[in-house]
């Protein structure tokens, strides 16, 4: 049973416009445990995910992508070149992990962080809740179709 996400990224990092141009990407640098986690445990190929700008002016939910490749290991983690390089991860033991996304569609609306307060059926969502500063993070079926709604 497919389930429902959201992951942020800044727009002058990644955008939903590189993602569409890119096709699919691997979804890296993530340096939460319990983000990790998601990714690690629980997403699946399938699953359905809102792409959300955060740290932008207003921050909003962007387009849809899917899963389709599960975790992995974040090999960004073992390049010391890289600004998400970790010494403590290693390739035989990693730390941290990715996976990969492709392009869905793009909102012709995108959806506020202020519109998702707005609405009574979003009041439960993750994502407006104190103290959530989570990259990737669950949404129930409810609040991804909600998204998707005020998005068109």
């Amino acid at each position: 049973m497919a389930k429902y996400w959201l992951i942020k990224s800044e727009p002058n990092v990644y955008s939903i416009d590189d993602l569409q141009k890119d096709k699919k990407t691997f979804w890296d640098g993530v340096r939460n445990y319990q983000a990790r986690n998601f990714m690690r445990d629980e997403m699946k190929k399938g699953d359905q995910v809102i792409f959300y700008h955060s740290n932008t002016e207003p921050p909003a939910a962007v387009g849809i992508c899917e899963v389709v490749k599960e975790g992995y290991p974040d090999f960004t983690a073992f390049d010391p070149g890289d600004k998400h390089y970790d010494p403590k991860s290693k390739e035989d033991n990693p730390t941290w992990i990715m996976v990969d996304v492709k392009f869905i569609k793009k909102f012709n609306n995108p959806v506020s962080i202020s519109e998702i307060k707005e609405n009574p059926k979003l009041k439960n969502m993750k994502l407006i809740q104190r103290g959530n500063r989570l990259s990737v993070m669950p949404l129930t079926k409810t609040e991804f179709d909600e998204i998707v709604i005020m998005g068109k």
